[in-house]
């Protein structure tokens, strides 16, 4: 039988041939030196930003504010029992369970939905793009979209847009009667007449507290008529003039009438006609309202509807949270995306061909088989998502900064802010990494198990 074992040569034995990676790590275990000047400027950056700073921090955290007395476990105590520092965690912990599930939710929608239409690509470059944007520059952008001024920010906008669409807004915000007439306030913001009135004379209702841009546009003011058949009539006008030339009470020639004017004829207590004012301000009542009191309701002259206080105490979270989401939906879509198109197209077809519907289909083959990468889009925002800073400190006004507060900002504002405690600054900090540690651990782990597949 003959030998395996290579024939000598001239030279004399040869040696048995040894693999690379052997020969690397042999080479390492007898210069570890080499490695050591290849990982030196490595951990010197490590150290330098990682290391020291956390060990820093620990050391830190149990200093009074002054850094001269310690201190213990007080500056932690303190965290725990302020509401301010409170109410960071309970947002914190808002943030972690809300926005990288809608954001990975939405990111899951997008993709598999722009899988079935042509303009996909195009669809996912607008959904994406935000990402190309700063977190800085985020915050200004949505500052001015949850402006409360209907005229400026777009959110309101759009509301206050659908809700006069379905709901009539009041004619003339703001007016009221001239003092010292015989309009008087009703209760309610309405307003209603001392005395009866009578179908021999007209009911003139002056009003004044109108603002000239409001007005700009109105007709001029004209007297009414007699009514016919015993009816009441009469003009509800601007009793003002520019310049101050008119007669407080009396129809002047310059004076602007108020158009759409509900007027009620009220008889005991119960309303026994109505009707508005014209272009002119004139308005016509049937022979029953003789005698009555007329009333103006209050919805004449109810301030126009602002929208929704977005940026108010009970909103400002879920509103940051809502500019989040748009910047960060795309970067889940993107992942998703490239997960679902590593899924076997045979398994998909086969489920249908299985009898198994779209939404079958979805919830029982794309989703289990999307579940890594789900997983790696979810701890990757949840991880973000425990620093975040930027958006709750730009987009966050003065008055409600505190009912938006979470720990990253906390943080900021007890180390440099007013009153500067950066003993308790540091204990935030330290928190804030046990907090995301467990995450990444959970994180790398499963990143070792994936290798291994």
């Amino acid at each position: 039988m003959p030998s395996s074992t290579p024939p000598p040569t001239a030279g004399g034995p040869v040696t048995p041939a040894v693999p690379g990676g052997a020969r690397r790590v042999a080479v390492m275990r007898s210069r570890p030196w080499v490695a050591a000047c290849f990982l030196l400027p490595a951990l010197v950056l490590l150290g330098a930003l990682v290391v020291y700073p956390i060990g820093y921090s620990l050391y830190r955290s149990v200093f009074d504010a002054a850094g001269s007395g310690f201190v213990g476990l007080k500056n932690y105590g303190e965290m725990f029992t302020d509401p301010t520092i409170l109410t960071a965690f309970k947002n914190n912990l808002i943030w972690v369970i809300v926005a990288p599930s809608v954001a990975t939710a939405l990111g899951l929608i997008f993709a598999v939905l722009t899988e079935r239409v042509r303009w996909g690509t195009a669809f996912k470059l607008i959904v994406f793009m935000p990402m190309a944007i700063s977190m800085l520059a985020a915050g200004i952008i949505f500052r001015l979209v949850y402006e409360q001024d209907p005229h400026r920010g777009v959110a309101n906008a759009i509301w206050v847009g659908v809700h006069d669409t379905f709901t009539e807004s009041s004619a003339w915000p703001g007016a009221h009667p001239r003092p010292n007439t015989d309009l008087k306030p009703a209760g309610g913001g309405s307003f209603r007449t001392a005395s009866a009135v009578s179908s021999a004379h007209p009911a003139n209702l002056p009003l004044v507290g109108v603002l000239p841009k409001d007005a700009a546009g109105a007709h001029l003011a004209k007297p009414a008529p007699k009514a016919e058949g015993g009816g009441v009539s009469g003009t509800v006008w601007l009793d003002f003039t520019p310049g101050g030339a008119g007669t407080p009470g009396r129809i002047d020639p310059k004076e602007k009438a108020l158009s759409g004017i509900t007027v009620q004829a009220v008889k005991g207590g119960s309303v026994v006609a109505s009707a508005k004012t014209g272009d002119d301000g004139t308005y016509r009542l049937p022979a029953k309202a003789d005698g009555a009191r007329l009333t103006l309701p209050a919805s004449n002259f109810a301030q126009p509807y602002n929208g929704v206080d977005w940026l108010g105490p009970t909103l400002v979270t879920p509103a940051i949270i809502g500019s989040y989401v748009w910047m960060w939906a795309g970067f889940a879509m993107v992942l998703i995306a490239a997960g679902l198109a590593g899924i076997p197209r045979e398994l998909l077809e086969a489920a249908r061909v299985d009898g198994a519907g779209e939404w079958q289909v979805f919830r029982r083959v794309t989703v289990p088989l999307l579940a890594p990468v789900l997983a790696v889009v979810l701890v990757t925002l949840m991880i973000n998502v425990l620093k975040i800073f930027d958006l709750v400190y730009i987009i966050a006004p003065g008055s409600t900064q505190e009912n938006a507060n979470v720990l990253a900002l906390q943080l900021y504002l007890s180390s440099f802010g007013t009153g500067a405690d950066q003993g308790v600054g540091s204990a935030i900090a330290v928190v804030l990494l046990l907090l995301v540690v467990p995450v990444m651990v959970l994180n790398v782990r499963r990143l070792r198990r994936e290798s291994r597949r």
